[in-house]
């Protein structure tokens, strides 16, 4: 795996009509235009008829199924993905051999109507992920026929997680965090999730040398009405890929970078051949936690005169307005906030906090300056 050539050709092969948070159908399409019409093709249609589109790459026996944006809301894999199709069509090594061994069926968006409305759930407010047994919406039988037609021997599940998780219950970010799902209620250590897991070890062991302590794994509780559940418990190894938050990466152009390493690993660890005795190294990623917060403001006082410091937690919500994404700060915690961590952080000293208009502090409420004595803070990003 050759992460210094990944790093150097990657600004060449960024798609740079691709940015930012908020990508739905119009804009892939534009990039679809660039690529070859052959490797192109519609599966079927959204619950609103927009196209869900799928590509493929390579000639070789091993069969490798990868959707992206089954929840609307988390593009960064997607953006990933489309700088990976530019790489596969340049001359290079590092994807030859990828191509030569393995066939990839990609789903850029799964769910366009949930990336126009920019929304985790469809349009009829359901959850592709919570529907693989089901199978009540036209998505979720979009990509279950595409599985069934396929008959892959590798699936990638690409999706995005909140700014909230932590690598351990420290103070590492989890910039990026895997899963080889369970397939059963005992969560049974099968052939199939060993493989799964000795592939995320060697992504684990690449993606150390850019975010060292910034991977976390996820819980493996197991329920089969999740897409990974289901096809784990079908016998095909399962990858479950969240990008996460680096500092001050709130459009995750610098995560969408370590998820096209990523995805890349993992299509090189299965191409060279995976080592299944590696999975053991898997449980040395630290299980995610919640610890993080966008901002902390610390130790301050909410009146002069109080004795008691207390922080303030601040979390952004993202919110869709006009096609254009905000990010609205509002306060989520008024207490003190031991072992939690924020991207970032202020000491507060023991000022007084208050509003530009000195308005009371409450839950949920939007706050866009804090106002620290007489130094106004402004809290977006």
């Amino acid at each position: 795996m050759n992460l210094e050539l990944l790093n150097d050709v990657f600004s060449s092969v960024k798609t740079t009509e691709l940015y930012g948070r908020y990508i739905t159908n119009s804009d892939i399409e534009k990039c679809l235009e660039k690529l070859p019409k052959s490797k192109i093709s519609t599966l079927g249609y959204s619950v609103e008829k927009r196209p869900i589109y799928s590509l493929k790459f390579g000639h070789g026996p091993i069969k490798i199924l990868l959707w992206s944006q089954m929840h609307g809301n988390e593009s960064t894999s997607t953006k990933a993905l489309f700088d990976c199709f530019n790489l596969f069509e340049t001359e290079n090594n590092f994807t030859k051999g990828i191509l030569e061994q393995c066939t990839l069926v990609v789903i850029p968006i799964l769910n366009p109507d949930g990336a126009e409305k920019y929304t985790r759930l469809n349009a009829n407010l359901v959850d592709l992920n919570r529907d693989a047994q089901n199978l009540s919406q036209p998505e979720s039988k979009i990509l279950r026929q595409a599985y069934d037609d396929f008959m892959p021997n590798y699936c990638f599940n690409l999706h995005g997680q909140r700014t909230i998780f932590s690598a351990g219950e420290k103070n590492n970010v989890a910039t990026l965090s895997f899963l080889s799902p369970s397939q059963d209620e005992e969560r049974s250590l099968t052939d199939n999730r060993k493989v799964a897991m000795a592939i995320i070890a060697e992504i684990n062991t690449v993606l150390q040398n850019e975010i060292p302590n910034g991977i976390g794994r996820y819980d493996d509780g197991f329920s089969l009405s999740c897409v990974g559940d289901t096809f784990q418990n079908l016998g095909v190894p399962t990858l479950l890929y969240e990008a996460g938050h680096y500092t001050n990466d709130y459009e995750r152009e610098e995560v969408r970078r370590l998820m096209f390493i990523a995805i890349l690993s993992g299509l090189f660890t299965i191409a060279k051949g995976v080592a299944i005795g590696g999975y053991k190294s898997y449980f040395d990623i630290p299980e995610n936690a919640k610890c993080f917060y966008d901002i902390i403001i610390r130790d301050t006082k909410l009146k002069a005169g109080n004795t008691d410091l207390i922080d303030v937690a601040i979390q952004y919500e993202e919110v869709l307005v006009d096609k254009k994404l905000h990010f609205v700060p509002k306060i989520v915690k008024l207490e003190k906030l031991l072992n939690h961590f924020g991207h970032k952080e202020v000491d507060a000293k023991g000022r007084v906090f208050k509003t530009t208009g000195n308005s009371e502090l409450i839950l949920g409420n939007e706050i866009v300056f804090a106002m620290l004595n007489n130094e106004e803070i402004l809290l977006k990003p």
